[in-house]
């Protein structure tokens, strides 16, 4: 019952995927009823506008020089000066990467730079590890004890009480030494 309540969805998901207008408008057809009946038409009809940027996205990464009529044709718009601002809005919101030239009427995608060809991305993850690796160490520095802080304090008393009559004993004799001379 599930699935056959969400079949109607699926296929819409498959359309506004695909990019395809003309599947979207057949689909939100034949299943009105049963969207104005969960009330879900509006955002239904709000999707029209994903299609399209979808379609145009596909249209142009096949395509390094278009006719705005062509992408009218492939889209299954109606007018060609609607799909001009579709494309401009498209290109203002950095959906697709591409100019438009109003005097030949045509879209000319713009070649995105590959990050990956250069050095950036060993230098951004040498940075992130040598980030990681002091974080390490600064927590493993935090994390180490006093050096005598496993002995009780009798005896620690005791060490120090023996270093300091040594330091004694020696600034003594170092005393007696400069005594005698």
């Amino acid at each position: 019952d599930l699935k056959r309540s969400l079949y109607p969805y699926f296929k819409l998901t498959q359309a506004v995927r695909i990019g395809s207008l003309e599947a979207f408008s057949e689909i939100v057809a034949k299943f009105s009823p049963v969207f104005k009946q969960d009330g879900m038409s509006s955002l239904i009809t709000r999707l029209r506008h994903n299609v399209i940027k979808t379609g145009l996205r596909k249209i142009c990464l096949s395509y390094s020089h278009i006719s705005l009529k062509s992408i009218c044709e492939k889209l299954k718009y109606d007018s060609v000066e609607d799909i001009e601002y579709i494309v401009a809005k498209a290109i203002h919101d950095g959906v697709i990467n591409a100019s438009i030239n109003r005097k030949s009427g045509t879209v000319t995608s713009q070649e995105k730079f590959d990050v990956y060809s250069s050095d950036e991305p060993s230098k951004v993850f040498n940075k992130r590890i040598n980030f990681c690796l002091k974080l390490r160490n600064e927590a493993v520095k935090a994390m180490q004890y006093p050096p005598d802080a496993h002995k009780p304090k009798r005896e620690l008393e005791e060490t120090e009480e023996k270093d300091e009559e040594k330091e004694k004993e020696k600034d003594e004799k170092k005393d007696k030494g400069k005594k005698k001379k």
